[in-house]
């Protein structure tokens, strides 16, 4: 299994980008796949999921305003769209995949998610203000 993110890079505050995550030998109906982020000197977090078979998708509360995940199971690529950028959502965004846990809520995906198996390498977003 390896996922590949990209699309990251500098954008003024209020922008947007589309961040991918390529990845190979992940089928959607059997991995759930998830966003995280981790800033500066913090902790990573969880931004992101979305369940197998690409049925729902999860957002973290304080982001779900202005953050969407999607999946193209046809190109094998999930997304995260990130809009009105702030300066706080400066971080190295990854993505992971994982065949045992489940994604049904944020609070699921707060919990668990860290402890997915498989990581990408990371793509870093700079917000300025």
């Amino acid at each position: 299994v390896q996922l590949q993110a990209s699309g990251g890079g500098l954008v003024q505050a209020g922008g947007s980008l589309r961040l991918s995550c390529a990845t190979s030998g992940v089928t959607f109906d059997d991995y759930v796949v998830g966003w995280f982020r981790q800033a500066p000197g913090k902790d990573r977090e969880a931004v992101a999921c979305i369940s197998r078979r690409g049925s729902m998708t999860y957002v973290v509360d304080s982001l779900y305003d202005r953050f969407a995940m999607s999946s193209d199971s046809a190109s094998n690529t999930v997304y995260l769209q990130v809009s009105s950028l702030k300066p706080d959502d400066t971080a190295v965004y990854y993505c992971a995949a994982d065949s045992m846990y489940r994604c049904t809520s944020p609070s699921e995906l707060v919990t668990w998610g860290l402890l997915y198996d498989y990581w990408g390498q990371g793509t870093q977003v700079t917000v300025s203000s």
